[in-house]
């Protein structure tokens, strides 16, 4: 089992800095409305209005060592632990509806890979979609207890929790390395975003193979965009191969996908070690045509979701580089002008997914930890609204 843990534990590092900030401070603009959830991840509104949650899990009782050669750098273990919860925000009453996924995490149980997102179609679509992680080479699974076989894959998610399999994710990147250009002879997958789309698609982001792809409703693949490579000062740490402030390059990271008005996809990143600072972008993807920066000057994006009057909410898990040490996270609405702001400053750890609905933005808080994860409820100001734009008449296809 020793094989598999290093590459988990470089994608793992970093949000551990995340979790040694104090939980926020109670403000007027914010409460919460689920809790006791594991490492909670992309969250969004379903049938009935009912909100779904991705949990991550919080790992199991397989252990393996990260690094054979190296007993100080830990373990990472498996089980199945991963699971979606169900929020009626009419009473408050919060309901696990699909458990059993596999997860890995620290032994205490945090940083995990599991489920990932989810989206509906739309609040009267009967079928949504489920990405469940790896963080890792495709052949790792072959490593893992037989439930991890379940793990890069794309999953038909119906609201009283049943799935099915659409397409093994991390089958098509062994067999296509849509970056190898860029990364070279290195699988990587991590579905880390979804976003259902029309005539029963999905387009997903994988954040370990660089790339945004479009899944048909029969599994077939295809690649909408690949991100470019980006470059970094080196940074200032013992032992670096290169002086501080050598440019080297760094992996786009996708963390998150969104439909935009205008019919194209849009897709935020988190931006690789060392993690730099303002070099994060949201970009514009279109069939045909290379991926464009929409907007930059963010820092470690996670996720985006669009509002009913074309402002784009855009969530940091951190407000600085990793390597920085802890900070909060920020969700950012930049208006259709342009205009930037942050919502809750400052009362945000480590948050992982946005969607909004009915004048709130609804926030995956403490997305990293086990059993004190959150779902938070942000009053927008202007009582900005929700995703309505995605219920279109082609509804139906689903």
């Amino acid at each position: 089992m020793s094989s598999v843990a290093r590459p988990f534990r470089v994608l793992l590092l970093g949000v551990a800095f995340a979790l040694a900030l104090a939980p926020p401070a109670a403000a007027d603009d914010i409460d919460v409305v689920a809790d006791g959830l594991d490492n909670p991840r992309g969250l969004a509104f379903g049938p009935g209005g009912d909100l779904y949650v991705s949990e991550s899990g919080r790992g199991g009782s397989e252990c393996f060592p990260n690094d054979p050669n190296d007993p100080d750098a830990g373990n990472t273990c498996f089980g199945t632990s991963g699971a979606v919860t169900r929020v009626d925000l009419d009473d408050g009453g919060q309901e696990r509806i699909a458990d059993g996924l596999p997860s890995l995490a620290t032994p205490e149980g945090a940083e995990a890979l599991g489920p990932t997102d989810v989206s509906f179609r739309s609040k009267w679509s009967p079928r949504g979609f489920l990405t469940i992680g790896l963080g890792g080479d495709p052949a790792l699974r072959d490593d893992l207890p037989a439930a991890g076989a379940g793990m890069a894959w794309l999953y038909r998610l119906h609201p009283g929790g049943a799935l099915d399999p659409v397409a093994d994710l991390g089958a098509f990147e062994a067999a296509e390395d849509p970056d190898a250009e860029q990364s070279g002879d290195e699988d990587n997958t991590n579905p880390n975003s979804v976003a259902a789309a029309s005539r029963g698609r999905a387009v997903v982001a994988d954040a370990g193979g660089n790339d945004v792809l479009v899944v048909t409703r029969d599994g077939e693949i295809s690649v909408l965009g690949v991100l470019p490579f980006l470059e970094a000062p080196a940074p200032d740490i013992p032992d670096f191969p290169v002086p501080p402030g050598t440019p080297i390059p760094t992996q786009p990271v996708p963390t998150s996908v969104a439909l935009g008005k205008d019919g194209a996809v849009y897709a935020g990143q988190l931006v690789g070690f060392p993690f730099p600072a303002g070099a994060a972008n949201v970009w514009r993807l279109k069939p045909g045509s290379d991926p464009e920066i929409y907007l930059s000057g963010f820092t470690l994006v996670v996720d985006l979701a669009f509002g009913k009057d074309g402002s784009l909410y855009v969530l940091q898990i951190a407000s600085d580089s990793f390597l920085a040490g802890p900070t909060p996270g920020a969700l950012i609405r930049v208006r259709p002008d342009g205009e930037r702001e942050e919502l809750a400053a400052g009362q945000l750890t480590a948050p992982t997914g946005v969607a909004l609905r009915g004048g709130n933005a609804y926030v995956s808080n403490h997305g990293t930890d086990p059993g004190t994860g959150e779902v938070v409820r942000i009053r927008l100001p202007q009582h900005e609204d929700d995703d309505d734009h995605k219920d279109r008449a082609d509804d139906h296809d689903d």
